[in-house]
């Protein structure tokens, strides 16, 4: 009920998102107004107006990318604007509903900037009730508390044109171990526990596969979240054909239990390897082939329970730098029993997380899927109070409905896109990036895009072409769908807002963007070269 009473307030009293939307919203709706009655709806724009020869040759180099086999076969959305007006330039299914893969990412980075703002940033302590006394004895439970940071890893900041990677994985929590035994605890006498009770326990928001799952692409979500919920095995072949190969999991092996079945195949053979393992176990089987003499191979892997790794980490950090555990390593999650009451806690480690800004910027550019969510729900909780993903659902479009996108052109399940039930319209991704280009933070966000030809997910994309270095886009891959959204400026220096989603290819996922890839270079090549002061009709 409290939710539904502050979700009532931000629509209809505005208490926080007018704040938002007050500086800009007149131009948003003019604008957003101007889009829907400048293009046709659901159709491609050809035979509405008059076309300038710029968007007719535009639409002639689409059509013939759209016209050989594969490409013919799938369902194609764009939208393309022109940024300082409106004004649609070309559109083609601009109200059809789309599966945006990453794409949806757009808008829950967009959400979070616009509601926690770019310098928000979150704690993760490690507390307890109980006190230490003169032999060092801790006499309670020692308590890893979760704030939602994404980036309890070794990863270096700020992001540049690449991730970068400093010391062991386990690198913060070997930090909190650290600290904990510079305090002087030489034994606990309870539980190490990891709480994540942050955020309702729902580590796979609704439409994931359960192929996901397995991998780090789908890491389980939690508010506690060590290297990405992920780890590596890595694999290195025998000496000789038919030998076993070799593995090393790392801090991993005494969470998991490694089945190893790969063998050692003739020298310039063709790899063969996989990795299952079954849902709520904690055994991976690896089997398969590898060549002998061949370089290692690197499997990053989800963690399915990322409170009681961390717990069980910890421990084992703990341990290694002497302190004896008498209890045992668990988590605590929402809606499991209090931990014991004291009057105080003691915080015996903190870490405070790095800006909302540089952490948008890792998302977009490399597409991280856990730190999409954890915006999510972030923003959601820190706003409205809200704990579990249909709250946070709820709450996300109250703010897309103050953003000026229409209803309905936005349903999601998740924040990243990794759901296969999220559907999206392309004129509601131009309507946040809109929105967003207008917002004091809009610089922060365009710059989080990746750059064709140069970083992110663009890097190898669109090399020595035109769209080089002038198309800063978000990039998605799912399935059968590919897309591409974002801001782009024009070899005549026009610059637009862009929304390329495809749906039911039947390319491979290289294959597609080549397509997508090839539609937003002609865009930078034809369009803008209307003579000036002539108005598009």
């Amino acid at each position: 009920m409290a939710l539904k009473r502050r979700l009532h307030q931000l629509i209809f009293g505005c208490a926080f998102f007018c704040l938002v939307v007050s500086a800009t919203s007149g131009n948003i709706r003019a604008q957003s107004r101007q889009m829907k009655k400048s293009s046709s709806r659901g159709g491609a724009t050809k035979g509405n107006f008059a076309e300038t020869p710029d968007v007719a040759r535009f639409r002639a180099r689409v059509e013939a990318e759209l016209a050989a086999p594969g490409p013919n076969k799938g369902y194609l959305g764009i939208l393309v604007t022109d940024a300082g007006t409106g004004e649609v330039l070309f559109a083609r299914n601009a109200d059809g509903y789309f599966m945006p893969a990453s794409d949806t990412k757009l808008f829950t980075t967009a959400l979070a900037l616009a509601t926690l703002g770019p310098d928000y940033r979150v704690k993760t302590t490690v507390a307890s009730s109980g006190t230490i006394d003169a032999n060092g004895v801790l006499n309670s439970d020692l308590v890893l508390i979760g704030g939602g940071d994404a980036n309890l890893s070794n990863r270096k900041f700020p992001f540049e044109k690449k991730e970068e990677r400093d010391g062991p994985s386990e690198k913060v929590l070997a930090e909190f171990a650290d600290a904990v035994a510079a305090r002087g605890v030489k034994e606990i006498t309870g539980d190490v526990v990891a709480d994540d009770s942050l955020f309702q326990p729902e580590r796979f928001p609704s439409g994931w596969a359960i192929d996901d799952m397995q991998w780090s692409y789908g890491a389980a979500v939690s508010a506690i979240a060590v290297n990405d919920n992920s780890f590596t095995i890595e694999l290195w072949p025998g000496g000789r054909e038919g030998e076993p190969a070799r593995y090393e999991a790392g801090v991993a092996a005494d969470f998991y239990m490694i089945a190893n079945s790969v063998r050692t195949s003739a020298a310039g053979s063709e790899e063969k390897l996989a990795a299952t393992r079954e849902p709520g176990t904690r055994v991976i089987r690896i089997s398969g082939t590898m060549p002998a003499g061949a370089h290692p191979r690197v499997l990053t892997l989800a963690i399915e329970q990322p409170a009681e790794y961390a717990a069980a980490l910890l421990a084992r950090l703990l341990a290694l730098r002497g302190v004896k555990i008498d209890g045992d390593a668990r988590a605590r999650h929402a809606g499991d029993p209090p931990l014991a009451a004291a009057p105080s806690q003691t915080i015996l480690a903190e870490r405070v997380s790095q800006p909302l800004s540089e952490d948008v910027r890792l998302t977009n550019k490399n597409s991280e899927n856990l730190h999409a969510e954890l915006m999510l729900l972030l923003a959601a909780h820190e706003k409205a109070g809200a704990t579990s993903y249909e709250d946070a659902l709820k709450f996300a479009a109250v703010f897309f409905k103050a953003a000026g996108i229409a209803d309905g052109d936005v349903l999601l399940s998740d924040g990243s896109g990794l759901s296969r039930k999220d559907l999206i319209t392309p004129r509601a991704i131009v309507q946040i990036l809109r929105f967003a280009a207008a917002q004091p933070w809009g610089e922060t966000y365009r710059s989080s895009l990746p750059v064709a030809g140069e970083d992110g997910t663009l890097s190898e994309r669109m090399k020595n072409t035109p769209g080089a270095g002038r198309v800063s886009a978000k990039t998605g891959t799912i399935g059968r769908a590919n897309t591409l959204s974002g801001y782009a400026t024009t070899v005549s220096g026009e610059h637009l807002i862009f929304s390329i989603l495809w749906n039911n290819n039947n390319l491979h996922a290289q294959d597609a963007n080549k397509v997508i890839d090839a539609i937003a270079v002609a865009m930078t090549e034809e369009l803008g070269t209307a003579k000036p002061g002539k108005k598009r009709k």
